[in-house]
């Protein structure tokens, strides 16, 4: 498996319906929204199936607008991924790879 690292935008609509319960007046993306669209962009991009996650961490909130990357490895243990708004980190983890 490969060791290089890929990335891509991470976008979420400002109007994305989470924010609405999520929380009132001041509305952040919730972190199993960030691991879906994660999740699904790795596997459509390099064509894996991911079977779950190993472990997660939520650094710093993401809000409506913020421009969202994400960074990714995938190497023989898993998906090893982390998701950046600028320089600020706002999650990070590693998805397991469907045998």
């Amino acid at each position: 498996m490969t060791r290089e690292r890929h990335s891509a935008p991470l976008p979420f609509a400002p109007d994305h319906p989470a924010f609405a319960g999520h929380f009132p007046g001041l509305p952040i993306i919730p972190g199993v929204q960030l691991l879906d669209r994660a999740q699904r962009l790795i596997e459509a991009q390099y064509g894996v199936l991911l079977s779950g996650i190993q472990s997660a961490k939520f650094l710093s909130p993401a809000a409506p607008g913020d421009a969202l990357e994400l960074e990714y490895q995938i190497g023989e243990k898993g998906v090893m991924f982390e998701i950046r708004c600028g320089e600020r980190k706002v999650a990070s983890g590693q998805f397991n790879i469907q045998v």
